[in-house]
């Protein structure tokens, strides 16, 4: 899946995604054109999974 690809599919699961980590809020899910690495960092402190973890969770959902 590339860039655009998970991009696209996050617009769809972010709801799922805050609901399964409860740390996880809105600010967190949000992320500006060209940001969505700064959004998995953001992510990956929260829930403590590795960037590749938590694509392979989002493409999962």
């Amino acid at each position: 899946m590339n860039q655009t690809e998970l991009e696209g599919k996050w617009n769809q699961v972010k709801g799922k995604f805050k609901q399964k980590y409860g740390k996880v809020t809105d600010d967190d899910t949000t992320f500006s054109e060209g940001k969505f690495d700064e959004m998995l960092g953001r992510l990956q402190e929260k829930t403590g999974k590795s960037k590749e973890e938590l694509r392979k969770e989002i493409e999962k959902l």
